[in-house]
């Protein structure tokens, strides 16, 4: 098995480019390093589990990892609200459009 405090410092790392990728709203990046999270932690719980690993580092990360799982959620959110008042934006202009193009294409007689 590999070194314990290895994975614990490589699942550091994707912590952190899991807080860059939000800070920065790359929601592909996001979902990329989203898809590495579960094989960064089973075998850190398969170390605590075999007794290789003290149980605060574990739970300190997983913790931190929680957090990181809230606030992508809240920005997920957020995004999809500016999203949909965008696309609402984009509705009302094409609506408007369409009714001068009507106006100005059929002139009264």
């Amino acid at each position: 098995m590999a070194d314990p405090q290895a994975q614990l410092e490589h699942l550091d790392r994707l912590m952190a480019d899991l807080g860059r990728a939000l800070a920065d709203r790359d929601w592909d990046a996001l979902a990329q390093l989203n898809n590495k999270v579960q094989p960064a932690v089973e075998p850190l719980m398969a170390a605590l589990e075999a007794g290789e690993l003290e149980p605060e580092p574990v739970r300190h990360r997983l913790e931190q990892l929680q957090q990181f799982i809230d606030a992508a959620d809240e920005s997920a959110r957020t995004a999809r609200k500016e999203a949909e008042a965008g696309l609402k934006g984009v509705n009302r202009n094409r609506s408007a459009a369409r009714a001068y193009q009507n106006i100005s294409s059929n002139p009264r007689k």
